[in-house]
């Protein structure tokens, strides 16, 4: 390889990202990510795409959230029925909605104990980007860096045939349980 080009990876195409953000990437094994891991392992109530976050200041978790509801447990998706689009629609499902989604849930639970949040960073476990509302929700926040674990957007995507969905807690030891 001449001009110590290597194998370049592929840039992600992101289905929403806003102007003049991006998303970061941390080893799967990065304290954060891992905390996050284990908070949607501990409280997602979405079985097939959990999701956890963290916020943190300053070297510190100040906040946590999870994804999901009760809501699909007795009703349909409608975005299903709808046949939506990933990242589309999500008000129309009361399950979907971004409300429900643990990157909103963990600033509200840093807010709601008194945390300043400006320039702070969330760590994101289960998916592979983050959603328009829930980039709204992070920006208004003052978020200032959003990570994700490496290889996200093949582990967490449905369309990529090294996705881990419906697998993702595989390798929780019995620590966790």
């Amino acid at each position: 390889m001449e001009g110590g080009e290597g194998l370049k990876k592929k840039p992600i195409e992101y289905p929403y990202i806003p102007e003049g953000r991006k998303i970061e990437y941390v080893p799967m094994n990065n304290e954060f990510i891992q905390a996050a891991k284990r908070f949607a392992f501990e409280h997602s109530l979405d079985r097939h795409m959990p999701t956890g976050s963290v916020v943190v200041v300053e070297g510190e978790i100040v906040g946590f959230g999870a994804n999901g509801s009760d809501y699909h447990e007795n009703n349909e998706c409608e975005r299903k029925k709808l046949g939506s689009k990933t990242g589309t629609d999500y008000d129309k499902c009361e399950g979907c909605h971004p409300k429900n989604h643990s990157e909103p849930r963990a600033i509200a639970d840093a807010l709601s104990k008194g945390q300043d949040i400006e320039g702070a960073d969330l760590y994101l476990w289960g998916h592979w980007w983050c959603c328009e509302p829930c980039w709204d929700s992070m920006v208004d926040a003052g978020i200032q860096h959003v990570y994700l674990a490496e290889g996200s957007e093949e582990l967490f995507n449905k369309e990529s045939e090294r996705n881990i969905v419906n697998h993702q807690f595989d390798d929780v030891d019995e620590s966790w349980k």
